[in-house]
């Protein structure tokens, strides 16, 4: 799990002068596998600023096409004249606001920038790409365009936040909390002492009976299912930078905005969501385990032969999705490449599958995804509705869409999940005094609700359930205790005889 800084201190006021070093210390203190920290930008120095292209002239006799443009930088040149640059990029034209580098400035991998001559002709810098500025994919394969109203002459590093560091997280099995911003941020809170800016708590509607149509025909393998309906989506909406950089950041790639946007509440809450076409969509969406020779084709454009276990979303023609894993190519979400088949109006899918079951299907169809990765190793059942309504208040925001008022949701009745622990279990546990105050303040702090005195009865939060015993109890106090806390001591050998 790739963490920015960043994005992070979103959720948490960390002191500002931690550094990524600094975050990866307390973390790894507190139990998690922090294997490195990447400083984005360390080498990277300016100018690099907005520019707008006045004129292109098309360079001919070379063995592959060379444009001769000139791109107006303001100020940022120091003289206000348009620049001279030569590039071999084709995607972008006349007027288009792209990212200029200009000479004096170093990129990442230490590349100096200076006016040099190249094609017969004098070129005072760079138009770049996302790839020149080690950023990622950005899907674009050419340099980078920007948003018509970004301003000529802005500082591209700060608009761009090419600055950054992230934390790489091995998360272990039991740990899927933390397969999200929001589950890093809580032990953040926890290792720094701080508050949590919960992305979570928002204002979400009482389901009723308008919403989209939906049956779940095998409540064991899903126990919750909401669904929310966004109309008047903008084909001509993109997603904004800073969308755009954050799922870079964590390693995703930009696709479109309604992908995009159920991609980055994914990343922020951990709860998997998917977005389908609503005019695609035919009937109700139904929950059910495959049947025998039924097939579907994937989003990664595969058909593949379901098995009897595999756990589908479908609807009145057959399976339309593997629950948990990916989607089907039959209601895909269309790319805003095309205006008039561009994607207006989606249904918007938040559910809670069965966590084994999602594992076989994965493993089934070799198909691993950064869905079924979280629900093989547990999203909190509770996160559902809250991040389909996050997902509609982005829709809204970036793409003027409408949110609709019905809102689905199917669940069972959820059963907390409770232990009774002896207050002084984790003191016998670790050897080491830790004391009835201690204890309920840590378990507290995880999120348990906490009652009893010598004996405890301790309610386990739904985004832990890793957490199923006395000993997982114990080992919580122990690690937010500190393991380099505990006491070395040789065992005492038993008295001897005679």
């Amino acid at each position: 799990m790739r963490v920015p800084l960043s994005w992070l201190r979103e959720y948490v006021d960390l002191p500002a002068t931690e550094t990524g070093r600094d975050v990866q210390a307390k973390l790894i203190s507190a139990g998690l596998e922090v294997e490195t920290v990447e400083h984005l930008g360390a080498d990277l120095k300016g100018p690099l600023v907005v520019g707008q292209v006045l004129t292109i002239e098309e360079l001919e006799g070379f063995k592959k096409p060379i444009r001769f443009c000139t791109v107006d930088v303001g100020r940022a040149n120091g003289t206000g004249e348009p620049q001279e640059i030569v590039c071999g990029a084709r995607n972008f034209a006349v007027g288009d606001k792209v990212v200029v580098v200009l000479p004096g400035a170093t990129l990442p991998g230490g590349f100096s920038i200076s006016a040099r001559k190249t094609y017969g002709k004098v070129s005072h810098g760079m138009i770049c790409s996302s790839d020149e500025l080690g950023m990622g994919d950005d899907g674009t394969h050419g340099i980078i365009v920007l948003p018509p109203e970004t301003e000529v002459g802005k500082d591209a590093i700060e608009l761009l936040e090419l600055v950054d560091e992230v934390l790489d997280i091995a998360v272990t099995a039991n740990r899927g909390d933390c397969l999200s911003i929001r589950g890093v941020a809580r032990e953040a809170a926890i290792a720094y002492g701080l508050p949590l800016r919960d992305p979570a708590l928002l204002d979400v509607p009482a389901p009723n009976a308008y919403g989209y149509p939906v049956k779940v025909a095998d409540p064991t393998g899903c126990d919750r299912f909401t669904a929310r309906t966004v109309t008047g989506l903008s084909p001509e909406a993109r997603s904004p930078i800073w969308l755009q950089r954050r799922l870079q950041k964590v390693g995703m790639r930009p696709i479109s905005l309604a992908v995009d946007v159920t991609n980055y509440v994914m990343m922020e809450l951990g709860q998997p969501l998917h977005a389908y076409d609503r005019s695609l969509v035919q009937g109700t969406i139904g929950v059910r385990r495959a049947e025998e020779g039924e097939k579907i084709v994937t989003l990664d454009g595969v058909e593949r032969k379901l098995h009897a276990e595999d756990l589908v979303i479908t609807d009145d023609r057959g399976p339309i999705g593997l629950a948990g894993v990916m989607g089907g190519a039959d209601t895909e979400i269309a790319d805003h490449g095309d205006a008039e088949k561009a994607t207006s109006d989606v249904v918007i899918e938040a559910a809670h599958f069965d966590q084994v079951a999602i594992a076989r299907t994965a493993r089934r169809h070799k198909l691993s995804s950064e869905a079924s990765r979280r629900f093989e190793r547990g999203v909190d059942p509770q996160a559902a509705a809250a991040a389909a309504q996050r997902t509609v208040d982005l829709l809204v925001l970036l793409a003027g869409g409408t949110a609709e008022s019905g809102v689905t949701e199917i669940s069972a009745p959820p059963v907390p999940h409770t232990i009774t622990v002896a207050a002084d279990h984790p003191d016998k546990v670790a050897g080491v005094t830790y004391g009835r105050e201690t204890v309920v303040r840590r378990l507290q702090e995880v999120g348990c609700d906490v009652y009893g005195q010598d004996e405890l009865i301790v309610t386990v939060p739904s985004w832990r359930p890793d957490l199923d015993d006395i000993n997982d109890l114990a080992e919580e106090v122990i690690r937010l205790e500190g393991y380099e806390n505990l006491p070395s001591t040789l065992p005492r050998p038993p008295a001897g005889r005679g």
